[in-house]
């Protein structure tokens, strides 16, 4: 029998039971329970005018509030959640939220369509800040995944500062975490409507037995990029296996000597405990890894089983030595990230197994470590080249050189020629010449509209450049010097 997907929306808890798995949350907003205040514009996760805020219970219990984009998130993964929308705001005496009172106070919103989805992120900022004004940077962070094209940010980011200041409106957490304990699941469930079936397991043990039992079943977490499969490319996935539930896979733990960040933690979780080992080296690449809903709602094992040639994490990843935790019927097994793709979308996973976890290496003594992204924006844009370069050096001499791009190749890939040509050499300009040079026989990169093959080829070259100057023996550079964006602010 199908079980009903349960939320709780507007004050009780909801039931879907005859939706398509893959009708999206935006949907079954608009055109089931007609609440229209979320909007409709790119349908792909970009725009944020469909921006809404989900409550849910963590692995441990604690509840957190996240804004996401609610065009490319299927119904189904509401199950047990809260759902949020620009509706609930109001408050009971009919006055507006002090995040909408300050938007028209500061004078935030002009033709209207996207000031929902302002509103929400703002709104999720709002009670993460519990009260307390946020920095500037904060606000900046919370609205990289809203568009406007009439206000020009300026008064919508006013009205970030301003609703601080207005008299506050409390959330009641402790209640809500009761009604979402109340929808919590013993065991794992499976809805199934218009002939297709949406399995959500909780344990380890109930994946591993599902996905053995349907190998062909798409395998969904944050459903950043699968979203996109139904909603720009019409693809019918079939049965769907969802990994959302099981807590076995929200973990990050030290294991081994190595961190690891189970396939289930969401991007912006899992780069900020990447970020506490590797702060100076990843924190620009966190705050322009695509948005903030999308990193609330995407996973880093995500975008590792996905493979992307232009994925953001894989280059450094590889960089470093990380590994890949695979399991299936025959229990775990790892291998390094890099033997993981074996060619364009062809990674080395069998029939029955999934992505469990990705083990990085801490810092280590001597080891000189950068990423470096390229993009047309600075936020929430695709790379056109990700370059990231770990060195070990005994003095000015390479012990050992690994290179690593995405953007440059079918797979993200080490650049074998270029490093082979550093190895055992002294970290000078001479050396670094010819391994630039040798960048052209690693890689032949294609045109696209993000960046032409010229392009490409030169930008990768100057990063290692860029890399040399900052890691050099003598006089290095801080990254400031070369960061145009740094030298900029």
């Amino acid at each position: 029998m199908s079980d009903p997907i349960r939320f709780y929306f507007r004050g009780a808890v909801q039931e879907i039971r005859e939706a398509a798995p893959t009708r999206t949350v935006l949907q079954h907003l608009r055109e089931d329970l007609h609440c229209t205040g979320a909007k409709e514009g790119c349908a792909e996760g970009d725009c944020g005018a469909c921006t809404v805020v989900l409550g849910s219970l963590n692995a441990a219990g604690e509840l957190e509030m996240r804004a996401v984009n609610s065009c490319i998130q299927f119904a189904p993964t509401l199950d047990g959640k809260a759902l949020f929308t620009v509706e609930d705001l109001q408050q009971p005496d009919g006055a507006l939220h002090p995040v909408q009172q300050a938007m028209v106070e500061c004078h935030g919103s002009q033709c209207g369509f996207c000031t929902p989805g302002f509103v929400m992120s703002l709104w999720g900022m709002y009670l993460d800040k519990d009260g307390q004004p946020a920095k500037r940077k904060e606000i900046d962070d919370c609205l990289s995944g809203n568009l406007c094209r009439c206000t020009g940010y300026r008064p919508i980011i006013d009205a970030a500062q301003r609703m601080t200041e207005l008299p506050r409106v409390s959330f009641d957490r402790a209640a809500l975490t009761r009604q979402l304990e109340a929808l919590r699941r013993d065991a794992g469930a499976t809805y199934t409507a218009q002939g297709q079936s949406f399995h959500a397991p909780r344990t380890l043990e109930e994946l591993v037995t599902l996905r053995a039992a349907h190998p062909k079943a798409t395998l969904l977490a944050g459903s950043t990029d699968i979203g996109l499969w139904v909603t720009k490319q019409m693809r019918e996935l079939g049965d769907i296996i969802y990994l959302g539930h099981v807590s076995a896979l929200q973990n990050v733990r030290q294991q081994d000597g190595m961190l690891e960040i189970g396939a289930g933690v969401s991007l912006n979780d899992a780069y900020e405990a990447l970020c506490a080992l590797y702060p100076a080296e990843l924190g620009e690449l966190w705050q322009r890894f695509a948005s903030l809903p999308i990193r609330n709602a995407g996973t880093l094992g995500g975008n590792v089983a996905n493979g992307s040639p232009i994925g953001d994490s894989m280059p450094w990843l590889i960089a470093l030595g990380s590994e890949v935790v695979l399991q299936g019927r025959s229990g775990r097994r790892m291998l390094p990230l890099e033997a993981f793709y074996l060619d364009y979308q062809k990674k080395d996973l069998q029939a029955d197994e999934f992505v469990a976890a990705i083990r990085i290496p801490p810092p280590r003594e001597n080891v000189r470590f950068r990423t470096y992204k390229l993009a047309k924006r600075f936020d929430q844009d695709i790379s056109a080249v990700c370059a990231a370069f770990a060195f070990t050096l005994d003095g000015d001499t390479v012990v050992d050189a690994r290179i690593a791009f995405g953007g440059m190749a079918a797979t993200p890939r080490r650049a074998a020629r270029a490093e082979a040509s550093l190895t055992g050499l002294r970290w000078n300009e001479a050396n670094l010449r010819v391994a630039m040079d040798q960048l052209q026989q690693d890689f032949a990169p294609l045109s696209d509209m993000r960046a032409s093959s010229t392009y490409r080829m030169q930008t990768a070259q100057n990063l290692l450049r860029r890399f040399w100057l900052e890691t050099r023996t003598e006089a290095p550079l801080a990254a400031s010097a070369v960061n145009a964006f740094a030298c900029r602010a």
